[in-house]
């Protein structure tokens, strides 16, 4: 089972201002719309998910390990929300073939508000990548979040290199998070392996800086069984050969970003600068073009392939 934030079981790093918002629910006073916030892949969807489990398994068998942070995985409530079946329960995210989060999706979480809620216990709506709201979708978000029904939390996960505008950030507490270098090697070690980071070859490891890019990355190298020490420049091949990027989500995302790896590599060891520098320019471009217009990528990646890959 590939590694997520709803099924990570274990939170590492954030004991501080994990246990400022237990203290702050214990005693009634924590806000009803918070916006965690932070860099890309550090955990804060994880950190969500596990204070949300804290909150729904106060009263339930295998309660949440304050000790340990840790969810057990036979608790009740993390089984459920697991199967997409907590009554109490409301994930908000962009479908995995949209870059936005839909204003359908705002409207089935404004019905979610307004039933009453299970056992008279907290609902918990989780809106995972803020950013990815749509002008739509924002302005159906806002009028729900102004006035909340009661026993209702709101946990918001933004990417603190984004922006969010500022009518829904000021309704909302935010929460910045950050990770020490020492909890992220911790982090990639336990969700994968040792090994894998160690055999990680550097053209990957020197560039990504969050567990959540790298379990991402080793996700997909075990789903297509690719070796961890492969260069960017044999990765990049086997992408356009096997026509990956037309089969699989996190490559159509990431194609752009893995072809300014290959080039950046290439500005530090090859000789002609200017030549690389230019094919640099013209193939981000044209990549670029390419995904604003929805146009068909491959012959910029098979050009990819035959000027440089296989030059």
């Amino acid at each position: 089972m590939n590694i997520t934030p709803s099924n990570n079981s274990t939170l590492i790093g954030y004991n501080e201002i994990f246990l400022n918002l237990k203290k702050l629910y214990v005693n009634a006073q924590l806000p009803n719309k918070i916006i965690f916030s932070g860099n890309s892949g550090i955990g804060k969807s994880t950190f969500a998910y596990h204070f949300a489990n804290y909150i729904f398994s106060k009263n339930e068998d295998s309660k949440y390990d304050l000790k340990e942070n840790s969810i057990s995985k036979k608790n009740r409530s993390y089984n459920l929300i697991l199967n997409n079946s907590h009554p109490n329960f409301f994930l908000v995210s962009n479908d995995d073939d949209k870059k936005n989060i839909q204003i359908s999706k705002i409207r089935e979480m404004i019905n979610f508000t307004n039933k009453s809620s299970f056992n008279g216990d907290y609902k918990i709506i989780l809106i995972d990548n803020v950013e990815h709201l749509n002008i739509n979708s924002i302005n159906a978000l806002l009028k729900v979040i102004e006035e909340p029904n009661d026993k209702i939390f709101f946990f918001l996960i933004h990417n603190s290199k984004t922006k969010i505008v500022d009518t829904l950030k000021s309704r909302c507490i935010k929460f910045n998070l950050y990770l020490s270098n020492e909890d992220r090697l911790i982090i990639i070690d336990k969700l994968t392996n040792s090994q894998f980071y160690n055999h990680l070859c550097n053209d990957f490891k020197n560039n990504y800086n969050s567990p959540g890019d790298i379990i991402l990355l080793y996700n997909f190298f075990k789903n297509n069984k690719i070796e961890e020490d492969i260069s960017i420049d044999d990765f990049l091949k086997l992408i356009i050969e096997k026509k990956l990027y037309k089969k699989d989500l996190y490559i159509k995302d990431k194609i752009s970003f893995f072809v300014e790896l290959y080039f950046n590599k290439k500005l530090i060891h090859f000789e002609s600068k200017d030549k690389i520098y230019n094919l640099y320019k013209y193939f981000l471009s044209r990549i670029y073009e390419c995904n604003v217009y929805n146009l068909d990528i491959e012959n910029i990646l098979i050009e990819l392939n035959g000027k440089l890959l296989n030059g």
